[in-house]
C-alpha cells in the first residue's frame, strides 16, 4: 500500500487542479504565458496521478475501475465487479 502522504499529496493536487482550472484556460486562450508561470505548480493538469481508490498505488491502474490490477483482480474473484469473470478454456 501507498504511504499515507502520498495519498494525501495526490488528493491535494487533484482538489488545486479544481480549483484553478477555470483561471488556467482563460490564460492560455489570451497566450499568458507569464501569468500561467505564477500559477501553483500543483494546479498544473500534468502533475496529477491516477492512483487506486483502495491502496493508493499508482502503478498497473484501471481506469475504468480506479482499482490497480491486484485490488482489481481481488474484487473480480469474489465476484463484486459486475459483469467480470476469470477467463478459462
Amino acid at each position: 500500500m501507498a504511504k499515507k502522504s502520498s495519498i494525501a499529496r495526490d488528493l491535494k493536487r487533484h482538489k488545486m487542479h479544481a480549483k484553478y482550472a477555470a483561471k488556467r484556460a482563460e490564460l492560455k486562450e489570451l497566450g499568458d504565458l507569464e501569468g500561467l508561470a505564477k500559477l501553483p505548480r500543483n494546479s498544473s493538469p500534468t502533475r496529477l496521478k491516477n492512483r487506486c481508490l483502495e491502496t493508493g498505488r499508482a502503478r498497473s491502474y484501471m481506469r475504468q475501475f480506479g482499482l490497480s490490477r491486484m485490488s482489481f483482480r481481488e474484487h473480480a474473484v469474489k465476484g463484486e465487479i459486475p459483469g467480470v469473470t476469470k477467463a478459462s478454456w
